[in-house]
């Protein structure tokens, strides 16, 4: 494990030295044909083996997110089975049982004592037999989660984010250096790193395709997300956890839950170099109702980095507002737009290029395939594959790089201050309580610029 002075040595003297053109030659991930190729000649609900090869999936976390990550995971390898299903709720759990059960009647083998429920229903499932655990709870639960699937010797597939404050970050940390240390695979959720033509892109940008980049602008703009009423007989800590994107200390507020995507593609664009300092400001304009706890709906902020670039980042999640869910890069030989709402993956300036998928196959057929295969399924079906060739995928250290470029951001954006990423690692404050019940009542203030202090 890390030792809490070797993390800060990590953060000051390898992230911040990167150079782009470094990164594109450790990094796994910038290029299509770095990654491990998976065997995609299968029918989604083929009848597993049940042989020794047979590898047991557990889920834990039963929502949307997290069924669909099921699905994904029995769709990647045609001798594996969903044998194990956690969540805190039973009626998430069990409509996640019968979504899956009509889609893989044959992979999905759970049964009633591998149903476990409550808020230490993730330790049951980590002490069963399941060889890769899906781990896709609210964000708060992730470090201590992430903890006990790596001290067990599971796979991982991680949903994004992976912590709320700064000492649960640092637990991922460790966690994930450990899980590299014991030979586990570690796959993220931040399903961008495994979209092809973003990798294509992006490591375009990273062999210099548009010089040095000298600035860059991205944006998480959209409207606002669900809600459920209180219903009869819900403690405070049940609503509060069915509500769980509203409160900081459970989501990390959107800008760590949601607009994080558009973080790491700024990150990944920068070879995961990791900003100097971030100062920026945020609030609540819209969403002013008490029933959204205590997350802003709005965040507007400046990275700076190392060579004096800085990247400016908003988000927002508010209704009948312009959208925008793009990362743009200027260089000083062209221009890079990657724009997750139109598809657009171009590049103009000295060495213009415009992402075409089809003129990438041959044959129609396979690329037909190829689009089958969302970049949701490709996390799975690369952490299966590298399973099985037993060269296991780690997306520890460039994932947790994200999260704490997020997590800074939402610091300044709080305080009004100008934080420093050394400043936000190091962090005491906690959002998230060590202990929670269904009788623990629970509050944290709204944050306001200005009279928020740094913790």
């Amino acid at each position: 494990m890390f030792a809490f002075s070797n993390i800060k040595l990590i953060i000051t003297e390898n992230i911040m030295t990167y150079s782009r053109r470094e990164f594109i030659k450790t990094a796994g991930l910038a290029t299509v044909g770095s990654v491990i190729v998976p065997n995609m000649a299968w029918a989604a609900n083929a009848s597993p083996k049940r042989g020794s090869n047979t590898l047991r999936i557990g889920l834990i976390g039963c929502g949307g997110r997290g069924t669909a990550a099921a699905a994904e995971a029995l769709n990647a390898d045609p001798d594996v089975v969903l044998s194990a299903m956690a969540d805190t709720f039973a009626d998430s759990l069990e409509a996640s049982y019968q979504n899956l059960k009509g889609k893989f009647p044959q992979k999905v083998q759970v049964s009633g004592k591998n149903k476990f429920v409550g808020l230490d229903a993730y330790q049951k499932l980590i002490a069963s037999d399941v060889d890769v655990v899906l781990l896709a709870t609210p964000t708060a639960f992730r470090p201590a989660h992430l903890e006990a699937a790596v001290n067990a010797g599971k796979h991982i597939f991680c949903e994004k984010p992976f912590a709320v404050d700064a000492p649960g970050l640092r637990r991922v940390m460790a966690a994930a250096q450990k899980a590299k240390e014991k030979k586990l695979s570690l796959v993220s959720g931040f399903c961008w790193r495994y979209h092809f033509p973003k990798r294509e892109t992006f490591g375009k940008v990273l062999n210099g395709q548009i010089g040095n980049i000298l600035t860059a602008e991205t944006t998480y703009n959209t409207g606002e997300l669900w809600y459920k009423e209180r219903q009869s007989g819900w403690s405070d800590m049940e609503y509060k956890l069915r509500n769980w994107i509203y409160y900081n200390w459970l989501s990390g507020d959107h800008i760590i839950e949601q607009a994080i995507h558009s973080i790491d593609m700024l990150q990944w664009a920068m070879g995961d170099t990791t900003p100097l300092r971030v100062t920026g400001s945020g609030g609540r304009q819209k969403r002013t109702d008490k029933k959204f706890g205590n997350v802003y709906d709005h965040f507007a902020l400046t990275y700076e980095y190392a060579d004096g670039v800085k990247a400016y980042f908003s988000c927002r999640q508010q209704n009948d507002t312009a959208p925008s869910y793009a990362v743009e890069l200027v260089g000083s030989e062209g221009r890079c737009l990657v724009d997750c709402r139109t598809g657009a993956h171009v590049i103009t300036g000295k060495n213009p290029w415009k992402y075409d998928d089809e003129t990438k196959f041959t044959d129609e057929n396979a690329y037909k395939k190829s689009q089958s295969r969302s970049m949701y399924q490709q996390e799975h079906d690369e952490l299966f594959a590298s399973i099985r060739a037993g060269k296991p995928l780690n997306d520890g250290e460039w994932m947790t790089r994200s999260n704490l470029v997020a997590l800074a951001g939402r610091m300044a954006g709080y305080t009004g201050q100008t934080i420093t990423l050394d400043q936000a690692l190091t962090s005491e404050e906690v959002l998230f309580p060590e202990h929670i019940s269904w009788d623990t009542k629970y509050d944290i203030d709204i944050a306001v610029p200005g009279i928020t202090p740094f913790k």
